[in-house]
């Protein structure tokens, strides 16, 4: 029987199968072999084969994984040496970000698209609680607007406690399975429970010492929508590691660096030090954002620690 992955805990699984009935089944042991590169050989989204265990009526275990179309990694938080994919067969992923309490890094998003474009995901952001934005934050908003929007990827303005945004948002994700992903207390539980009225997933306020944000999210688990289409909720992410990114490919998951490489003078420039660099004459002339090509450099230079 084939099912599909709704929620990991480690060692058991929550699925879906092909009538539509929930299953709880655990993974065959040969799972864990050598050959599995990363800390969860199974995640959410993932397509598996079922089949009741040996001598249990009503036990389920998963005897096959289907190849992914698409997933979304990063390097494990406890194991640095492997990576943990946080979910898979996306069609989209959305960032839920806050411009204070807590504060989200462009550098964070960054890494965050360059995950999700390594990958062939397409990526939103979104912009929660402005119902708290002051003047600055404003001039803050209008220059992601401005530096992620040239770069081709949609913003959203969203606000969980006055609900702006949420009709432009739903319209986004019907009928498609989304990531919700994004630091612990920029509101994604809140977000989801409005989308989702009834489900009550557990929010918490940012820390007051230390203006984080705190977990409530403890597995990734994903819940379908009435209008088609399902959300993958992951826990809050403190940094965002990223895996297996050659240097001479960065460049190729910034879109707006991407349209420009072919008018470099060489073919195999990193666009640093190399004359004739296409990327650094748009940074230049104002057609390229210097935030993002300074993050490129800055990425760019700590690939090698990764």
């Amino acid at each position: 029987m084939t099912a599909r992955v709704y929620k990991s805990t480690g060692s058991w699984y929550v699925l879906k199968d092909d009538t539509g009935q929930f299953i709880q089944a655990r993974m065959k042991g040969r799972f864990k072999l050598d050959g599995i590169t990363s800390t969860n050989p199974i995640a959410v989204g993932d397509m598996v084969d079922v089949q009741q265990e040996a001598g249990q009526e009503t036990g389920w275990v998963i005897a096959g994984i289907h190849d992914r179309r698409n997933y979304v990694n990063r390097v494990s938080p406890a194991r640095r040496q492997r990576h943990h994919i946080i979910a898979s067969n996306l069609d989209q992923s959305l960032l839920v970000a806050t411009l204070r309490d807590p504060r989200t890094s462009m550098g964070f998003v960054d890494r965050f698209l360059i995950a999700c474009e390594s990958y062939h995901v397409p990526a939103i952001i979104a912009i929660n609680k402005c119902d708290t934005f002051g003047e600055e934050d404003e001039d803050l908003f209008r220059l992601w607007c401005e530096v992620y929007q040239a770069a081709g990827y949609t913003v959203l303005r969203v606000s969980g406690t006055t609900g702006e945004g949420i009709e432009g948002l739903r319209t986004l994700l019907a009928g498609r399975t989304t990531l919700f992903s994004g630091h612990s207390g920029v509101g994604k539980s809140t977000l989801i429970n409005i989308l989702l009225p009834g489900l009550a997933l557990r929010t918490k306020e940012v820390s007051d010492w230390s203006g984080k944000g705190m977990h409530t999210t403890t597995f990734a688990e994903m819940f379908d929508l009435p209008d088609g289409g399902a959300i993958i909720d992951t826990p809050g992410v403190r940094e965002f590691g990223l895996v297996d990114i050659p240097e001479e490919e960065l460049a190729h998951y910034f879109p707006e660096m991407r349209a420009r490489m072919d008018e470099c003078q060489f073919n195999n420039c990193k666009h640093i030090n190399e004359p004739g660099c296409a990327i650094k004459r748009a940074v230049a002339s104002g057609e390229m954002s210097p935030e993002r090509y300074v993050s490129y450099c800055t990425i760019l230079d700590g690939l090698d620690k990764e």
